[in-house]
């Protein structure tokens, strides 16, 4: 059996480099993808203390519509609530907010910042024998948040 050594010598050369195009293609959708990836990296950088934000304006507008909820319905309104104002055994509703602040009328009007850039305002509004005490927190980068409950004069 004879070999053939030329036959194997002379075997077709592959291709051991890149041409200059495809470096240039490549190197153009590296730049794209990377460019696209770093702006969504900027943006979640630029955005990632509005969590905070909101969750401090919420527990803020929480915290205040909490001890204003705790309080009488009224300065007249006895304590245990009954019985209750405006009713025929009870005294009349006096519905106006005093400096005490020992009723939910008290807080009427209520402005405070008890943050550095968060504003805090309480309004309360009769109707029905119902108080409607709305609490809304306007905090940095424009987020704001308001809050409402109902006190019943029971």
């Amino acid at each position: 059996m004879r070999t053939n050594f030329l036959k194997h010598a002379v075997k077709k050369q592959s291709q051991q480099g890149v041409s200059l195009i495809e470096m240039i293609v490549f190197i153009i959708v590296i730049a794209i993808a990377s460019s696209a990836l770093l702006a969504t990296y900027n943006y979640s950088l630029l955005r990632n203390a509005d969590p905070l934000i909101q969750v401090r304006a919420l527990e803020l507008a929480q915290a205040k519509l909490d001890e204003v909820i705790a309080l009488k319905y009224d300065a007249n309104t006895p304590t245990g609530g009954i019985p209750a104002c405006n009713t025929p055994t009870g005294v009349v509703c006096n519905n106006t907010p005093d400096a005490n602040m020992n009723d939910v009328d008290d807080f009427n009007g209520l402005s405070d910042m008890p943050y550095t850039g968060y504003i805090r305002n309480v309004t309360v509004t009769t109707a029905n024998d119902q108080k409607l005490i709305t609490v809304s927190v306007a905090a940095p980068r424009g987020f704001s948040i308001t809050l409402a409950a109902y006190k019943a004069n029971f």
